[in-house]
């Protein structure tokens, strides 16, 4: 479905159910290069049992119009407008990476409007190196490649992911190309990354958000290491951290344990 942001069409997927306002809701907030796609299993689930599903594309990418956000503080004020727009009193957020600073500053910009805060592959500060900042500028192919082999523990995941003997890398930078080149405008890569760098209100915002917070973590995220998100789970109020057997790219290589693992904490 389409919603109108601020004169913009935002893009969101809706697990294959109509949306209903009525319901209990996630809005699902995927990272750098990615899209609504990420989260194909979670999102199907929950909205085959019981919940409101919108899983965006952010402004400026993939299906979605608009520009970019350049920072954590502007995407934020975009999710807490789209939550507005959809006439959602209350939702729970759920972002991955760059989704999860975004996430994090919504709820603590309008703690009133958020049920449930999860944050997975999450890190405080979220610092991009130099070389990688440089690269999606100058060799997009050549950071692209870099992410993916820094993101990744496994080559391919569950069946219950993207199915049986799917490529995980190969797909993961086929998406990364295709968002990429969805704005001609702007090179998304670099903003995002840009936006992750300079984000420097992370403590701050984890002790102004009201909400339980689930912090998903990858035993071998090499990109946000669990380290980094237990030591922003010391600032938060309701804190639980579960950790499951992938990478950074939790959501395909371990499907069914962050499934599992956001079914059981939502329901709390």
């Amino acid at each position: 479905m389409k919603i109108d942001v601020h004169g913009a069409p935002i893009y969101a997927y809706t697990g294959g159910k109509p949306f209903d306002a009525a319901k209990p809701t996630v809005v699902f907030i995927h990272g750098v290069l990615n899209d609504h796609s990420v989260w194909i299993l979670q999102t199907r689930y929950l909205a085959h049992h019981g919940w409101n599903v919108l899983a965006i594309d952010l402004p400026g990418h993939g299906k979605s119009g608009g520009r970019p956000p350049e920072t954590v503080e502007e995407a934020a004020d975009f999710v807490i407008a789209l939550l507005t727009a959809a006439q959602l009193g209350q939702a729970a957020l759920v972002g991955h990476s760059f989704g999860s600073l975004i996430a994090l500053e919504a709820a603590a910009r309008a703690p009133a409007l958020v049920s449930h805060l999860v944050l997975v592959g999450t890190a405080y500060p979220m610092k991009v190196s130099p070389a990688l900042l440089e690269s999606s500028v100058k060799a997009p192919e050549k950071a692209i490649a870099m992410v993916n082999t820094f993101s990744h523990s496994t080559l391919c995941p569950p069946p219950s992911a993207l199915g049986p003997g799917t490529w995980l890398y190969g797909s993961s930078r086929a998406l990364m190309r295709r968002v990429l080149a969805s704005n001609a405008d702007t090179n998304v890569f670099y903003t995002g990354f840009k936006a992750c760098d300079s984000y420097a209100n992370g403590e701050q915002a984890m002790a102004a958000v009201h909400c339980p917070t689930l912090f998903l973590v990858g035993r071998h995220d090499q990109m946000t290491p669990p380290k980094s998100a237990r030591a922003l789970a010391t600032h938060a109020r309701l804190a639980k951290i579960v950790e499951v057997n992938a990478g950074h790219a939790l959501m395909t290589e371990a499907p069914d344990e962050v499934l599992f693992a956001l079914r059981d904490f939502l329901a709390a």
